[in-house]
């Protein structure tokens, strides 16, 4: 791994050191890890001549996602290739990626320039379907590569975003997966009736309370009312605009309810549903099933169900249905981002399912950076070894931030977890528990970790129609929240880049291996196998490394280990240092 041709760092900063050759690329061709390359290689491949729309791209460093072993699994069954034969078209894998410009089309040379660099935010639409980088799109498995208008002009849209000079590019490359976690924590759910939305208002004819709709309802086009008392109907017409359409439906029997939805809205479900004094968890279960996306349910009332409701896991995370509540009357008292909040409490006890895993260790890691963050964190895994890896990675910055890092090895079902949480907070149960392992059956038992008050975010998702138990009396009795959250936006990835860029986050302090091109196909295999507890990061233009834990580079390349941190973590040093001695260029 000796450098050759005229190469230094600062002309590698500047996008100018001479080209590899030849270009070396991961493509995948199925199903399973064997699909990816040629006999277990990367293979080269040809770079086309630029054309005017284009940029000629280095792609520096590349996350590992378990969203490429995902799609690994299902191959061309994945719904983000849309049945593609993957024997005749492969993809390429990589959406966690960072690129400098090498070369600009002519069109393109009032806005780019010879040595930006780029960061890809990968989720990317086209006509409203997702064209994502890395699946739809080929990926950052690569040493160069063209992008045009599929990325830099969906929809007019550019999915690139500056990287600041300071930042190294592991961090750049680290921004999207950090990106999905900021997001977990922005409101992705609808939180007022739609404008120009169907409205369904569920009531009992022996329900005597007087009800408040206030304006909530002005904007919608039609209301849809069943089983409510003529008083209800009355309040519902004073609050509805003069261009809403009313119909009142005698009380239905819940077998009913889902010729109901066929009749009024086609089968896609209301978009926003208001139950009038809860009686039942298999009612609400009911109800809840129709849910149009990005939906809500408001709950309004004052006593208890008889017990949890199944609710469906899967689309809390995708379909960022919104469950709100009040006591009631006043039915607007439910809505709106002040009632219902996003992220972590203040001060408060907050518990993550799962941290000892890549994308726990981030929830955790910014708990504990956050300014205002929990004064209690609790991490628990079955994995001991990935705790003790959270705890000697993430323990200095606890101490750092004040904040008391717990670690328990254990499932989320374990009693001792609940007695852990009960002893820490008196019995009230956690503020905030993060769920980021994909599992129902943890999910349901991480639910019963909370406060009645507390919020439970999904980050990890299953399968849409995977339901679960759920006890949906604290939405409008005590301001539950249950929320789920999947991918990010532009803004989010450049908010992580910008922190970044202040020196508020550090997106490559959970990097726990890294690897030259051709060990791609061994990261995705590694992270099968579960072998590390942190990030994998390839760096395409590095040649002829097998893939190392930082540990191990430190034993290969003692250079480069003594770049390391003091808890042996990635620092911008040690990347410099890897490019410096690893980077491999033929004479061009």
């Amino acid at each position: 791994m000796t450098a050759t041709g005229e190469w230094s760092y600062d002309r590698y900063r500047e996008g100018t050191a001479p080209l590899p050759r030849p270009n070396l690329a991961w493509n995948s061709y199925g199903r399973g890890v064997e699909s990816i390359g040629r006999d277990g290689h990367p293979e080269p491949v040809d770079v086309p001549a630029l054309a005017p729309d284009q940029l000629l791209v280095r792609v520096d460093a590349v996350g590992l996602c378990f969203s490429d072993v995902k799609l690994i699994r299902l191959g061309s069954e994945h719904p983000k290739l849309y049945g593609r034969d993957l024997s005749i078209d492969p993809i390429r894998l990589g959406h966690e990626a960072t690129v400098t410009v090498i070369e600009v089309g002519d069109d393109l040379a009032d806005t780019y320039r010879t040595g930006d660099r780029l960061a890809i935010q990968p989720d990317i639409y086209l006509n409203g379907r997702s064209v994502a980088y890395g699946y739809t799109i080929p990926g950052g498995l690569i040493q160069y590569h063209l992008i045009g208008p599929e990325i830099l002009a969906a929809d007019g849209v550019s999915y690139v975003i500056p990287v600041a000079e300071g930042i190294g590019y592991a961090a750049a490359a680290l921004s999207e997966p950090w990106a999905c976690v900021e997001a977990a924590y922005t409101q992705r759910r609808r939180l007022w009736p739609r404008s120009g939305g169907t409205a369904w208002i569920i009531g009992h004819p022996d329900d005597e309370r007087s009800y408040d709709f206030g304006e909530t309802l002005r904007d919608t086009t039609r209301v849809v009312l069943t089983g409510v008392r003529p008083s209800t109907v009355t309040a519902v017409l004073k609050a509805t605009g003069p261009r809403t359409e009313t119909s009142v439906v005698d009380a239905l029997e819940l077998a009913e309810y889902s010729s109901l939805v066929d009749r009024e809205t086609d089968g896609e479900g209301f978009d926003d549903i208001i139950l009038l004094d809860p009686r039942s968890a298999s009612e609400v279960t009911e109800i809840a099933r129709h849910i149009a996306f990005r939906g809500t349910l408001n709950l309004v009332g004052e006593r208890s169900l008889d017990g949890p409701s199944s609710i469906d896991f899967g689309r809390l995370h995708y379909d960022y249905t919104a469950f709100v509540g009040t006591r009631g009357p006043k039915i607007a008292a439910a809505y709106g981002e002040q009632r219902n909040r996003c992220d972590l409490r203040p001060g408060g006890l907050a518990v993550f399912v799962g941290a000892g895993g890549p994308m726990g260790q981030m929830h955790v890691q910014r708990a504990l950076e956050k300014a205002d963050g929990p004064a209690v964190v609790i991490g628990i895994d079955p994995d001991r070894g990935r705790l003790d890896v959270l705890a000697d990675s993430l323990g200095p910055l606890a101490e750092r931030s004040g904040c008391e890092l717990i670690v328990l090895n254990a499932d989320a079902s374990d009693p001792g977890v609940r007695e852990l949480v009960d002893q820490r907070s008196a019995g009230a149960g956690a503020d905030d528990v993060i769920v980021t392992v994909p599992v129902a059956s943890v999910m349901a038992s991480a639910a019963q970790l909370m406060s009645p008050d507390g919020m439970l975010v999904f980050f990890a998702g299953v399968a849409n129609g995977t339901t679960g138990p759920l006890d949906m009396s604290p939405v409008y009795l005590s301001n539950a929240q249950y929320t789920g959250t999947s991918g990010s936006t532009l803004d989010d990835q450049a908010l992580v880049l910008d922190k970044t860029a202040q020196g508020s986050l550090s997106p490559d302090l959970n990097l726990a291996a890294v690897g030259g091109i051709e060990a791609g196909r061994d990261g995705v295999q590694a992270m099968l196998d579960g072998r590390f507890a942190g990030k994998i990061v390839i760096f395409p233009q590095v040649t002829g490394m097998p893939l190392l834990g930082l540990d191990e580079l430190a034993d290969k390349f003692p250079e480069i280990g003594s770049a390391l941190g003091p808890q042996g973590q990635w620092t911008s040093e040690a990347e410099r240092r890897l490019l410096e001695i690893c980077g491999v260029v033929e004479d061009s």
